[in-house]
């Protein structure tokens, strides 16, 4: 059987943390598990360095090889794995269908993890020079400005991880904050505050990315003195915010405001059978050891769904 033709237990939309620990858990209690995922599993933390904070790895971990680590944990209870990207949904019946460039796949229950991807500045220069020194990414792109000039724009705990990352390659970071003080953790602005690399401009936004054929340079306003200037540099890396992936679902599941999915204590959505977990859903602290919770969660609810309508 074919696994077009194959109805799953249980199908997970995303390889991230919260998706391949629902995998682990519902394989592990002997569901049938298809994962789908479009890039690399880990999700978001596949491109990140150096994970330090998640319990049990005293030294870090790099999050590529966390990704990699909790797939192989999957596979090894039994869970499958597609890579494809998610077309759009069929929530309607008791049998969920998942339509993908790979083709149709259909579950008994469906937990959505597809996470969040970078919210854009929006302003003038940035998609022309998108890849050619505008980035979302320093893990993939910060070799690229060795010994070189770049600007971080965002001042909460992504923003300034993903400057010091970038003091390994680039001879000089500026940081651009729209406030009078960073969000991040405070070990975080410790770090900053004591690298000679790194100069921080506070109460300042972004107007232009200037360049031609690749980044040049940034003009900036000065919200309090009511100033603009440029800046010369290199490359821009955007972390203003992150916007939840769920634009295949079609507005047929409960979301906030800000298009988060609203979950219960079990994960569960609007619609009996679907559970949300990780950063897609609405809460209040997005981390690693928080999404893998909500995946196993979620996982133990579909166990309980399925022992109930089978």
């Amino acid at each position: 059987m074919s696994r077009q033709e194959q109805i799953y237990d249980l199908l997970v939309l995303g390889a991230g943390p919260s998706g391949l620990t629902a995998a682990i858990y519902a394989a592990r209690a002997r569901l049938s598990v298809l994962v789908i995922e479009q890039m690399l599993s880990g999700g978001q933390i596949a491109t990140t360095e150096k994970v330090e904070n998640y319990p049990g790895f005293p030294e870090g971990i790099d999050g590529l090889e966390l990704g990699q680590r909790l797939e192989e944990q999957a596979r090894n209870f039994g869970a499958e794995m597609v890579l494809a990207t998610v077309e759009k949904v069929n929530l309607s019946g008791a049998i969920k269908e998942v339509k993908t460039t790979e083709g149709s796949f259909r579950g008994r229950t469906l937990l959505i993890a597809t996470g969040t991807r970078a919210r854009p500045l929006g302003v003038p220069g940035e998609e022309e020079l998108k890849g050619r020194g505008v980035s979302y990414c320093v893990t993939c792109d910060g070799s690229f400005f060795r010994d070189k000039s770049v600007m971080v724009v965002g001042g909460g705990d992504s923003a300034l991880e993903e400057a010091l990352v970038l003091t390994k390659f680039a001879a000089r970071i500026y940081i651009v904050h729209r406030r009078n003080e960073l969000r991040a953790v405070r070990i975080l602005q410790e770090r900053i505050q004591n690298n000679p690399k790194i100069e921080v401009i506070y109460n300042t936004v972004v107007q232009r990315i200037n360049g031609r054929e690749r980044v040049q340079g940034v003009t900036l306003h000065d919200v309090e003195m009511n100033r603009t200037w440029d800046v010369a540099v290199d490359g821009v890396f955007l972390y203003v915010g992150l916007i939840p992936n769920t634009d295949f679902l079609n507005g047929d599941l409960a979301r906030n405001e800000q298009g988060y999915l609203i979950t219960g204590e079990a994960m569960e959505t609007s619609i009996a059978g679907v559970f949300a977990a990780g950063d897609i859903r609405e809460k209040g602290l997005r981390q690693v050891v928080t999404a893998v919770a909500d995946g196993a969660i979620a996982a133990i609810s579909a166990v309980k769904y399925v022992d109930e309508h089978s």
